[in-house]
């Protein structure tokens, strides 16, 4: 059984900076591209910051500049940097990955619980 475990939400003042975790447990035989979605009250779910299993990133254009995603391949496990975080970046934060379980499996995405990430004005 694949779990995703979101860590490092939080309240924090505009301005402030946080530190997302997300790790992978189970029976894992690769993990192509992992990424961050997020789930602001009303709206729908977005992508928020993808990286392949190469290291490339890619960013929604409101968070660009200001988030940084990274992985550790031997860890299982993404992260995302948020840094002049603003009260448009409250929402619900999920850990997104695609995963192999076996060489001869397709992959297929798995998504964590979420974690609250809320900015004061």
């Amino acid at each position: 059984q694949v779990q995703l475990v979101e860590s490092g939400g939080g309240l924090v003042q505009a301005g402030g900076s946080l530190r997302l975790s997300c790790a992978a447990s189970g029976i894992i035989f690769r993990i192509n591209a992992m990424g961050w979605y997020r789930q602001a009250p009303g709206k729908q779910r977005e992508l928020v910051a993808a990286i392949t299993s190469g290291g490339s990133p890619n960013y929604v254009d409101s968070v660009k500049g200001r988030f940084t995603i990274s992985r550790d391949n031997a860890k299982k496990m993404v992260y995302l940097q948020m840094n002049s975080l603003e009260p448009e970046d409250t929402a619900v934060y999920y850990c997104n990955a695609d995963i192999a379980l076996s060489a001869m499996s397709k992959s297929w995405f798995y998504w964590g619980k979420g974690t609250q990430v809320t900015v004061s004005s």
